[in-house]
């Protein structure tokens, strides 16, 4: 049917394939190919069918730099890592109106009051429509402070939580306690305690944020409370102070302890993470098998798979999973292979 003056005879009247027709035909065969992953590679100037090659998303890291650093001894952080990054994201018009938002703006550059939102429980401000997705307290609808927050996206925190409960960190006899930093409305700790963490310690810069938090723990039945037994005392507490300087001095805001688990989820634009990378990895509030969950942008590529510490030590890079425009990344501090 390719062919000019190609005619289909039939019992009563000739078809004649017109150019629009044939023109359709080539269109439904160059699909038929792209579906089965082929492509004419005659049309981009070459002679055969090529098969298409999948892209990864990172790249392995380079045995050695131009410099000709190591990237799984040294531990260098790359450039991109000491300056703050852009990644801008607009706010969402449910939550803040596109009438008092300004342009891109994100964190706290946006306007500190906003609409209560439609859908609403006991009272709580829930325009982003947080709720703990299992456990004890699955289904809780949680209130936000009073600030613009991106908080982590419900599939992420159910991927997050599946991957922990693996690493068997809910378990009967494991006693996990749990730092969440740059809690926002405390969400991420929360689901922890709904799942069978032993405690949480929640630290927030913003005094909305930790005001939020308290109010979510108790409408969750997580009142902070002692939790004694043979091998720890701790409590559920809300800390308002800087994140650098909780892991850098903890005793000076009352944290006397290491966890088993910490997650770290900053506003893109308003910290250097080469900064927040070493205060993690050389602070007092991890130990042996922490597991350290770090939210960070795709525009900042990728964080290093190996970090040493001052003291020798490592953090391992065991997780690094992309989720839109968020990727997480998984370390585990010295590992000892008690987790599976």
């Amino acid at each position: 049917f390719f062919f000019p003056g190609f005619c289909s005879h039939t019992r009563r009247k000739t078809i004649r394939i017109t150019p629009k027709m044939k023109l359709t035909a080539f269109i439904l065969f160059i699909s038929c190919f792209a579906a089965s992953g082929y492509s004419i590679s005659r049309i981009y100037g070459g002679s055969s069918l090529t098969r298409r090659k999948r892209v990864l998303l990172f790249k392995k890291p380079p045995l050695k730099f131009e410099d000709g650093s190591s990237s799984l001894l040294d531990g260098e952080i790359p450039a991109n890592l000491k300056r703050k990054v852009k990644a801008r994201r607009v706010p969402l018009g449910h939550v803040v109106p596109k009438d008092i938002r300004k342009a891109q703006a994100g964190g706290t550059a946006n306007p500190r009051l906003r609409p209560q939102g439609v859908a609403r429980e006991a009272g709580l401000n829930n325009p982003s429509n947080l709720k703990i997705l299992g456990g004890s307290a699955k289904g809780k609808r949680l209130d936000s402070p009073d600030v613009y927050l991106r908080p982590m996206m419900g599939k992420v925190r159910e991927a997050v939580y599946s991957t922990f409960e693996s690493f068997g960190l809910y378990n009967s006899e494991t006693v996990s306690r749990h730092l969440d930093v740059f809690s926002g409305s405390g969400s991420v700790g929360i689901e922890s305690l709904s799942r069978g963490a032993s405690s949480c310690t929640f630290v927030d810069f913003s005094s909305s944020c930790c005001d939020a938090i308290k109010r979510n723990l108790v409408w969750c039945n997580f009142e902070p409370s002692s939790v004694s037994n043979d091998l720890f005392t701790s409590t559920n507490k809300v800390i308002c102070c800087d994140a650098l300087a909780a892991f850098t001095n903890p005793e000076k805001f009352g944290i006397n302890h290491p966890f088993e688990i910490v997650t770290v989820c900053p506003p893109y634009e308003e910290i250097a993470y080469a900064d927040l990378l070493f205060a993690i990895a050389n602070s007092k509030l991890v130990k042996e098998d922490t597991i350290i969950l770090i939210e960070y942008p795709v525009e900042l590529k990728c964080l290093p798979h190996v970090y040493r510490r001052e003291d020798g030590g490592l953090l391992l890079g065991i997780r690094n999973r992309r989720y839109g425009r968020t990727v997480i990344a998984m370390y585990i501090v010295n590992p000892t292979g008690r987790l599976a």
